[in-house]
């Protein structure tokens, strides 16, 4: 089993190794993708407006275009000292026939160059073409950019070109994003499930494990990590079950060797008066009866059973009928059926302890199975006195009893509700009980299914 876990770690990665993997593609992926989109869809080139276009809008009011806005503004906001810029507003004054100070052009061309201009190498020095290229730049705007423009009655109106929020080449980026996302999600999804499976099969055999103590240990498989968490699990489970055995063995031998002193008195006995002979005896069948009820549950908690999946409804009906065979008032009230993984004896043990305290102490017993969620509850109540409210703190504790006769006749032994919640911890669940408010007593066992 060592070599098998030695060879099973080697070749499983570590957790931690997996969702480091997973985190650095996923970023390398996307960086792709970021490059793809740059190099399938470039930036569109900007816009650019002639000084002599400017004053045509200017003039007219409007933009054939729609690409420019004018409206009007304020006085512009201080004097602007770049050369290019008051080489524009020279130009555009000029073909509107209004003096200089009448045109005030602002642009962010002189911030330096842009995204585009970046990845344009400087045109050699020297080269005619070049230099008229530049040359015809010299009266354009593009990008953001603002003119000024004074009316003669005083007012100014400002130029600025319209931003589109969803141009085409936003839009197509905006699309190649979503794809890109609608395609990795897939991927995502199954690196994400195939890391997190080992985690949820090791709380999935964890509460397992918490159903039936004596529940095959867990596979030590998975990343290192897991596999390491389970050997220790593994060992944990083994360690408590084994303190719970010596445990049980221990109560055991010592009810039985508590039969041979028992013997002997019961022998002494047989010599003295017939009041304390009376007496004697009957404390010693008490104690024997005690010892035998000890002895039984004992065995019934330490017997290997074996889960399998059942139908809790007809367990119920089984004990019902057995019960109304013996002349019991009990019913079953109709419902659909409950499937479940347990050990059939045990839990019909505890059905049957239940429907028999229900008619010993109250006559009669109704039992009621429904399922929430993933819960079977089971609701035996009965139309008896019920208990006082410090006595049903107590109602589980062994060999406890409400009804304090020292008759085992009209009191039991008290192991009845103590076995009751012994079968249903053992199975993951809960018993409790309580008074209800029309009278009686509602006793409910909670079961995971």
């Amino acid at each position: 089993m060592t070599a098998d876990r030695t060879v099973d770690l080697r070749r499983s990665w570590p957790l931690f190794l997996r969702i480091f993997s997973l985190m650095l593609g996923t970023v390398i992926l996307v960086q792709l993708l970021n490059f793809g989109a740059f190099l399938l869809m470039p930036p569109p080139a900007p816009v650019i407006y002639t000084t002599s276009r400017i004053a045509m809008v200017a003039q007219s009011g409007r933009d054939p275009t729609k690409r420019l806005a004018i409206e009007e503004t304020g006085t512009p906001r201080g004097p602007n000292h770049d050369a290019r810029d008051l080489a524009l507003g020279h130009l555009i004054a000029t073909d509107l026939h209004l003096p200089e100070t009448a045109v005030v052009v602002q642009s962010d061309q002189h911030k330096g160059p842009t995204i585009i201009g970046a990845f344009h190498p400087p045109p050699p020095m020297g080269m005619a073409d070049e230099r008229r290229r530049h040359r015809a730049m010299d009266d354009a705007l593009f990008g953001d950019f603002r003119v000024y423009v004074q009316q003669p009655d005083g007012r100014w109106h400002v130029i600025t070109p319209i931003d589109h929020m969803l141009s085409p080449w936003r839009m197509r980026f905006v699309l190649w994003f979503v794809l890109a996302a609608v395609g990795i999600a897939p991927l995502a999804w199954a690196m994400s499930r195939r890391i997190a499976k080992p985690i949820a099969l090791f709380a999935a055999a964890a509460d397992r494990l918490g159903r039936d103590p004596r529940a095959a240990p867990l596979t030590l498989s998975g990343p290192s990590e897991i596999a390491e968490a389970a050997a220790s699990f593994n060992q944990m489970q083994e360690r408590l079950n084994r303190y719970v055995e010596d445990r049980t063995t221990l109560i055991a031998a010592v009810a039985h060797d508590l039969r041979t002193p028992l013997m002997r008195l019961s022998l002494r006995l047989e010599k003295a008066p017939d009041a304390i002979r009376l007496a004697g005896e009957e404390d010693i069948r008490e104690m024997s009866e005690r010892i035998g009820a000890a002895m039984a549950f004992v065995r019934e908690m330490t017997r290997h059973a074996r889960r399998q999946r059942l139908d809790l409804r007809s367990l119920a009906e089984s004990v019902a009928t057995d019960a109304a065979d013996r002349g019991g008032d009990v019913t079953l009230l109709p419902g659909p059926a409950i499937s479940m993984e347990g050990d059939a004896p045990s839990l019909k043990a505890l059905l049957t302890n239940l429907v028999t305290n229900a008619v010993h102490y109250g006559g009669s017993a109704q039992i009621a199975l429904r399922r929430e969620r993933d819960v079977a509850i089971v609701e035996v109540s009965d139309n008896g006195p019920g208990m006082a409210p410090s006595d049903l703190v107590r109602a589980f504790e062994p060999f406890f009893r409400a009804e304090r006769s020292r008759n085992r006749d009209t009191g039991g032994t008290g192991l009845g509700l103590a076995s009751v919640r012994a079968v249903a911890r053992a199975h993951g669940g809960e018993a409790t009980v309580e008074n209800r408010p029309t009278g009686g007593l509602l006793a409910r066992v909670t079961l995971p299914v």
